[in-house]
């Protein structure tokens, strides 16, 4: 009524127009009706993304609980699960997500978290701004016309603050069960009712999101993908995807499985497959130009063609080492590609009994490689070390690969057995690797990453990996493929550590 009585060229008539539509277009109470086929929706899920057993449990265990809820009247009793997919990059979070929409019928919507400074993009500008509208959930809502959609957060770690506010913090309403049957959009104004939309989030790590959001969401860590894995989801997913990009049939191109191990082997450094991805998306066109070209008929991928038609391998992962020596050892750590080997190298030399670290080390594994030297320096009569010449020796510890940061205590054995060997003279078997924190009493403290450390000490050929005592619950999660290449001893005390890893010397023998 005020908005017909008022002038058409005065400024409040546009901005009073637009916020009406934009409350008209709201699909106030509005919803899809879902699907409860439990058999159907585990079909699509088991359809796109190979792996990913846990996240499907969970969201099969969501259609079961509204299954029997609506069976029994109680459908408004039930909230959606606020689930936060956590990952290395490439491992399939966000396709995930529209997968799930798919399984449980819900439309889907998707907003990208990453980079977003400004409280304003979640919760919308007040409408005395020029040119304001509503935020991203609003938005969404309004795009999606249906109150119970999918909502993908994604990149949810990505999120900044600066002086226009905390948008993690104004996520925290939209995420909290108990608040967003209410919430207020500063544009719209109106409490609007999010409890039936189904929102999930995903995020490379978890440390770098707010403790208080954190809280408000269910954490399901996806691990990076096995070779095996890898290989599975080229045949099934990646290869028919890239043919039918470029043109090409079945017959056109065929990629023989052994390639395919090479190509991960040789040519990708990845949790994920994204790498995969573009690699046989560069087979793909080099086929597309023999056949346009040349004339072929069809091209077959094998072992002998990898390096014709890719270029000689990028990465290497043999042993290593592949001797035992004085002063070196092998440990085993976590990066955002997945698992990696790393060599850490102890060198004795003249000087004033101090300590040297290089390698671009950060400062928590500055501390762990001290509290081995000290837990080695402690044990000096029973390593047969001598004290005085200790004081006499600069102790140099060297982690190759020096432009690369490398941080975290879980390569704390792998320093006290390099300083061991090297103060020692008896050299460290090479075909062990190992991980674990280390205390100034010695004990050995659990770590994390433990399935991708594993998958990269099987990928380096090592045969014989060092775990703390207290990962023992955490081997289920290995798989078999790679359990039957390795062979595990938990050890709970440096002692068994250097009984393991260090070789006699010869005069002993």
């Amino acid at each position: 009524d005020r908005l017909s009585r008022m002038p058409s060229h005065f400024p409040e008539y546009a901005t009073q127009r637009s916020w009406l539509e934009t409350l008209l277009e709201l699909p106030f109470g509005h919803m899809d009706k879902e699907k409860y086929d439990l058999s159907s929706a585990r079909q699509i899920l088991e359809r796109d993304h190979y792996g990913m057993e846990k996240v499907k449990e969970r969201i099969m265990e969501h259609l079961a609980v509204r299954k029997l809820q609506v069976d029994k009247g109680n459908d408004m009793e039930l909230k959606g699960p606020i689930l936060c997919l956590v990952g290395p990059p490439g491992t399939g979070k966000t396709s995930f997500a529209r997968a799930i929409a798919e399984a449980v019928g819900r439309r889907y919507i998707r907003v990208s978290l990453g980079g977003i400074r400004d409280e304003a993009e979640i919760r919308g500008h007040r409408r005395t701004y020029i040119g304001s509208m509503p935020g991203r959930i609003i938005q969404g809502i309004r795009q999606v016309e249906t109150d119970n959609p999918l909502f993908l957060l994604d990149e949810v770690d990505k999120l900044g603050d600066d002086f226009r506010g905390d948008p993690s913090s104004a996520l925290l309403e939209v995420l909290d069960p108990e608040q967003n049957n209410s919430f207020r959009d500063h544009y719209v104004e109106i409490p609007y009712d999010l409890s039936n939309v189904l929102f999930i989030t995903t995020a490379n790590t978890t440390e770098t999101i707010p403790g208080p959001l954190l809280d408000r969401m269910e954490v399901i860590e996806l691990s990076g993908y096995t070779e095996a894995e890898k290989i599975e989801i080229a045949v099934r997913h990646l290869i028919p995807r890239a043919r039918k990009r470029h043109g090409l049939t079945g017959k056109e191109l065929q990629v023989r499985r052994p390639a395919i191990a090479l190509i991960i082997q040789g040519y990708t450094a990845e949790a994920g497959v994204r790498q995969l991805e573009r690699e046989i998306s560069h087979l793909c066109r080099r086929t597309a130009l023999a056949i346009a070209e040349k004339g072929e008929s069809s091209l077959t991928v094998t072992n002998n063609k990898v390096a014709e038609l890719l270029g000689n391998p990028r990465f290497s992962y043999d042993m290593a080492e592949k001797t035992d020596q004085v002063g070196v050892a092998t440990g085993l750590a976590w990066t955002w590609a997945g698992g990696d080997t790393l060599t850490i190298e102890v060198n004795v030399m003249p000087g004033k009994g101090e300590l040297r670290l290089t390698g671009k080390l950060g400062d928590v594994m500055k501390e762990s490689a001290q509290a081995a030297l000290t837990y080695i320096l402690s044990r000096s009569e029973d390593l047969n070390i001598d004290p005085e010449k200790t004081r006499e020796q600069d102790i140099h510890v060297h982690v190759p690969a020096g432009a690369i940061p490398k941080d975290g205590p879980s390569a704390g054995i792998t320093l006290a057995t390099a300083l061991a060997s090297a103060l020692t003279g008896r050299p460290v078997r090479h075909e062990i690797a190992m991980t674990g924190e280390v205390t100034l009493r010695g004990r050995v403290l659990p770590i994390g990453g433990l399935k991708e450390k594993a998958v990269a000490a099987a990928r380096a050929k090592i045969e014989h990996v060092l775990l703390p005592k207290q990962n023992e619950r955490d081997l289920s999660e290995i798989p078999d493929s790679v359990k039957e290449k390795l062979k595990f001893s938990l050890v709970d005390h440096m002692d068994d550590v250097l009984d393991l890893a260090l070789l006699a010397l010869k005069a002993e023998k």
